[in-house]
């Protein structure tokens, strides 16, 4: 089975190769920097709105990446209210969703408060607000009280992925962690981030949801490197586009040594990557204000606005009369008098392909 890093006698005293990373720490600071300016330079409406659709995609992502799939609508309702933004829907969110929404943005929105067991009670509490983890019992507001291993395969040929240290370990290990983490030192914060990350996946203090705040933690690094509350990026979102590398990676780590070059070097790689992948969404805001802004003297009803909103930021699937009486919460009849609306005024146009339901896409981007 191997030793596990918690095992190792000078933990938490981490080691790694600096000329490996320091050109590419070096490169994620410096786009890091390039995307803050970038967006300081739009105004902070638009700001605003690429944050929030940051946000929805990291909610949604980091519960993706545990196999959990919650409902876009709700998560987006839910941020919306926190923040005070008018979206023009509404939709009632589950305990579930507001309580990943809630432990996000209290990362986010106060990264410079200090992480404490009783804030980090509440996030587990805020994200199992039932006690239950599907069907099974857990405990919330305390560390488990139970081993804790990550196994594969069938009974009899079970294959051990993680083993967590043993209950009787976790007031002094999360003892030890929080001391580092709230101590102040030169400690670049972005490297601070993936340390952090790792360590609380180590330590797996929770009977479950220790992805999510492992990442959450990692987030409100993240936030603290940049001093800002507004964010443009979505490590979760590229973690889950890489969830078999990820999952691969924190198993070697956590079976390896005190040297985690290898598991720096991904991280830093990824969050690059995450940050090159914001530009997609940063267009979006920005083309969604041009499109507006070309339109601004034309009247549309709330549902037309609604829904135009939904086609820029990435509708699944070709628009039709069906859904959008669904979306919209309205008949066939006044749907179709909306789409047609719109075709007349050439905002939007009926697609040249066939099949049984006609299908429309917008004109102006």
């Amino acid at each position: 089975m191997g030793t596990y890093l918690y095992e190792l006698p000078d933990r938490p005293q981490f080691s790694w190769t600096s000329d490996a990373l320091e050109l590419l720490l070096a490169d994620v600071r410096f786009r890091q920097g390039q995307l803050i300016g970038r967006m300081g330079s739009i105004g902070f409406p638009l700001q605003t709105e690429a944050a929030f659709l940051t946000l929805t995609e990291d909610v949604l992502k980091t519960s993706a990446i545990e196999g959990e799939h919650l409902d876009q609508a709700e998560v987006r309702s839910s941020i919306a209210r926190r923040l005070g933004i008018d979206i023009g829907e509404s939709r009632s969110a589950n305990r579930e969703v507001d309580g990943i929404v809630e432990m996000l943005l209290d990362a986010v929105l106060n990264h410079d408060q200090p992480l404490t067991d009783e804030r980090l009670f509440r996030w587990h509490g805020a994200l199992f607000p039932t006690g239950r983890s599907g069907f099974t019992r857990i405990t919330t507001g305390a560390w488990r009280s139970r081993p804790m291993r990550v196994v594969s395969n069938t009974y009899g040929r079970e294959q051990v992925h993680f083993e967590a240290p043993p209950p009787d370990r976790l007031d002094s290990e999360m003892s030890a962690f929080l001391g580092w983490f709230n101590a102040s030192t030169n400690l670049d914060l972005v490297l601070k981030s993936a340390i952090a990350h790792l360590c609380f996946a180590t330590i797996h203090p929770f009977d479950d949801g220790n992805g999510r705040i492992a990442r959450a933690i990692a987030d409100l690094t993240l936030s603290r490197s940049e001093q800002s509350v507004l964010r443009f990026y979505s490590m979760s979102s590229q973690i889950q586009r890489e969830r078999a590398a990820y999952y691969t990676m924190l198993e070697q780590t956590e079976k390896g040594t005190l040297d985690i070059t290898e598991w720096l070097r991904w991280y830093f790689e990824c969050l690059g990557r995450a940050i090159d992948v914001a530009t997609t969404t940063h267009e979006t805001v920005l083309a969604k204000s041009r499109f507006w802004d070309a339109l601004r003297n034309v009247p549309f009803n709330d549902r037309q606005r609604v829904m135009l909103n939904k086609l820029m930021e990435g509708f699944e699937g070709k628009l039709t009369t069906g859904k959008w009486a669904k979306i919209a919460k309205t008949s066939q009849d006044t749907a179709l008098r909306d789409i047609t609306d719109l075709v007349e005024r050439g905002v939007l146009t009926r697609d040249e392909s066939g099949g049984r339901s006609t299908s429309y896409s917008l004109t102006l981007t």
